[in-house]
């Protein structure tokens, strides 16, 4: 998807713009706090979802062209700070982020929610450390699974082609999956009822998901409590080493205007 420059940053043309590697919640809620505190910034989306949620401010969407072309990118623009606001999975945005500040000295900050390790349930579940691992333990722990994996996963599930399985996207899947699996597209914010009723109208018996945190969609971590379900979760990538890290868009703010 081409750049969009449709909505270029408003301030001063020597004021350093804060750039802000997005497609999350706390990446708009984070683009709307610089700007009420009058910092400039510019949101860049991947372009893997279709109609996005947009951030005040400017907008980019589209790829950097990997590591390179981020260095490019930074050394053109000279950002005070860049913030990897990305999905706690995207690994591969993260690494580009990474290695890109350590070639042109730019400030580099991530701003990811807190996972879901801390519910007083999540000493229930089993914890692994890959889709494919998440697969195995699916086909071991039930007949009918719920995948709340996303999209890009879909390919390690197989071992499930020949079960009855419930495949939850924001987008549509690609390629040709098996017949017996029901995609359904749909995005949070979730609730708990229509959580449940989900899972008992197909007789579901084992959720998999992802340790992604946040509200939006927790809903489906209480349905499994409430119904015995067992949950089996993807434990996040770490954060690299020498990164900053923070979990709320408060401290991302505020070590910003530090930065500055």
């Amino acid at each position: 998807m081409p750049t969009d420059w449709s909505r270029p940053p408003t301030g001063p043309a020597d004021e350093p713009t804060v750039l802000v590697l997005g497609g999350t919640a706390e990446a708009r809620a984070l683009a709307a706090a610089l700007q009420d505190n009058g910092v400039t910034v510019l949101s860049s989306l991947a372009g893997r979802v279709s109609d996005p949620a947009l951030p005040v401010g400017a907008v980019r969407i589209g790829g950097f062209g990997g590591t390179a072309g981020l260095i490019e990118h930074l050394r053109t623009h000279r950002y005070a700070a860049v913030v990897d606001a990305t999905h706690p999975f995207t690994a591969t945005m993260s690494g580009h982020a990474a290695a890109a500040v350590q070639v042109t000295g730019t400030p580099l900050l991530r701003l990811a929610r807190p996972g879901w390790g801390t519910r007083p349930d999540a000493g229930s579940w089993r914890w692994v450390d890959s889709t494919s691992e998440a697969a195995v333990a699916a086909r071991q722990a039930g007949r009918r699974a719920f995948l709340t994996t996303g999209r890009q996963t879909l390919d390690d599930f197989r071992v499930l082609a020949d079960r009855v399985t419930v495949v939850r996207v924001v987008e549509p899947p690609e390629g040709t999956l098996p017949q017996r699996w029901e995609i359904i597209r749909d995005r949070g914010p979730y609730r708990l009822a229509g959580e449940i009723e989900l899972m008992t109208t197909r007789s579901l018996d084992v959720l998999v998901t992802k340790d992604s945190g946040g509200a939006y969609t927790s809903a489906k971590l209480d349905a499994a409590a409430r119904l015995d379900i067992p949950v089996i979760v993807v434990r996040r990538p770490a954060t690299r080493p020498g990164v900053n890290a923070v979990a709320t868009v408060e401290d991302a703010v505020a070590w910003i205007g530090a930065s500055r």
